[in-house]
């Protein structure tokens, strides 16, 4: 049975109502949709509008081709784990909401006619007509199941490639695969047993249902934690950013000041293929030193490259604790040229930078050329936190986490803190 799932609601009171096919309910309520201003800077030429606000902890997001904005909640909402805006009138603004799936996560993505989305253990797909972003809840599929989930860095994000393959991340469980986990003093486990099913990416069929963790192929080791990931269709490969391990200054006072922990180590960006070993636990990249280093659990000094000399190096590194949680590959017309094929990243901002001041909060830019970095990052979209520094990530009023291209050329953000989403769009 299809169940369009098209029903109107006030996002002010978040009242979400279900149709069945009985009632084909397609109108959508003119009722005033509550909105915060939500003020982002951005560079000249540029503007922003709120979509939709208070809907939660809103993880990743993807767009239809009719622009309707599908969002993954980390916490259900009115029972349903995916959120659909819909923009009635064009003005950028959502004008009606619906849900469905009764399930948590952060991945979520559309491709040759389905709708993928993750819960932290199992990915499903969803029948979409894309001209009208109808979704056939009835449709509904397992495609993987029983995946690695031990709550500590246990999203499941999603990209697809074009050859029939999707692509998870199994974040480790662990800051650096200790003996005891996040202790100063206890060792690195050598080998690090936690490799052997997380800490990397595995690829599975798009189309092939109830597979098992088994059944997928490890297609990249040695990442940590990876929540933001795309396909690069200009150079047809996999992209990720690596949230970097915790604790260097708190655990290691002789090696690291309080100022070189916070900016340590390196957040990374990585173009991976397959079989890369990127080398967590054993490496990290030391942005004092500009390189990959040794690990001191595993012997580490600050010079030591040892192990580490050949592993996959990163394209691009950003300070430390920024926590990346949306990468996209930008592909529209809209934006000026230099945006072309470049990278957009969402960083939603980390705990470990304290007694420091906390960082992040911004989604930057990265411009590539040939599937490779062509300049600097830059501040794309700033002011999300609300301060200006020296505050904790509590306090951050909206958090960046998740990136999506509107059919017109727009970037759609989400933050996981309130549940706000912003649409950017450029004019000259």
């Amino acid at each position: 049975m299809k169940n369009t799932l098209f029903l109107a609601c006030s996002l002010a009171i978040a009242a979400t109502a279900f149709g069945s096919d009985s009632t084909k309910v397609k109108t959508h309520s003119t009722a005033e949709v509550t909105r915060d201003a939500a003020a982002i800077t951005l560079p000249t030429g540029f503007r922003s509008v709120v979509v939709a606000t208070d809907l939660g902890r809103a993880r990743h997001l993807t767009v239809a081709a009719n622009g309707d904005i599908f969002v993954k909640l980390e916490k259900l909402k009115d029972g349903k784990g995916i959120i659909r805006l819909h923009d009635a009138n064009g003005d950028g603004k959502a004008d009606a909401t619906s849900g469905f799936g009764n399930y948590v996560g952060t991945g979520i993505c559309i491709k040759n006619g389905y709708l993928y989305a993750s819960s932290n253990s199992d990915v499903y797909r969803y029948k979409i007509d894309e001209k009208t972003g109808t979704v056939d809840i009835g449709s509904e599929q397992k495609i993987v199941t029983g995946l690695v989930d031990n709550n500590q860095h246990n999203s499941k994000s999603l990209a697809l490639d074009n050859d029939g393959n999707i692509y998870v991340n199994i974040g480790a469980p662990s800051n650096c695969c200790q003996v005891n986990d996040r202790v100063k003093g206890s060792p690195g486990q050598d080998p690090c047993p936690i490799l052997e099913k997380a800490g990397g990416i595995w690829q599975f069929k798009a189309d092939k249902l109830n597979q098992s963790y088994a059944e997928g192929v490890r297609y990249a080791t040695g990442l940590r934690n990876v929540v933001g990931l795309d396909w690069n269709n200009e150079v047809n490969e996999l992209y990720v950013m690596q949230h970097g391990r915790d604790m260097l200054f708190q655990f290691y006072p002789e090696l690291f000041t309080q100022k070189e922990g916070a900016e340590n180590p390196a957040e990374e960006l990585f173009r991976i293929k397959k079989g890369a070993d990127c080398g967590w636990p054993y490496c990290y990249y030391d942005n004092g030193k500009q390189e990959k280093l040794l690990n001191p659990e595993y012997g580490g000094d600050r010079k030591k490259v040892d192990r580490c000399a050949d592993k996959t190096k990163s394209i691009v590194q950003f300070p430390g604790h920024l926590a990346p949680n949306g990468l996209l590959f930008y592909t529209g017309n809209q934006f000026p040229a230099k945006y072309r094929n470049g990278a957009f990243i969402a960083f939603h901002g980390s705990w470990n930078r304290a007694p420091e001041p906390q960082a992040g909060f911004f989604v930057v830019f990265v411009p590539f050329k040939d599937g490779m970095p062509s300049g600097k990052w830059e501040v794309f979209a700033d002011g999300f936190s609300g301060f200006t520094s020296g505050a904790s990530t509590g306090q951050a009023k909206y958090r960046p986490c998740g990136l999506a291209q509107a059919p017109d050329g727009s970037l759609v953000i989400s933050d996981d803190n309130n549940g706000t989403i912003w649409k950017v769009s450029y004019s000259k």
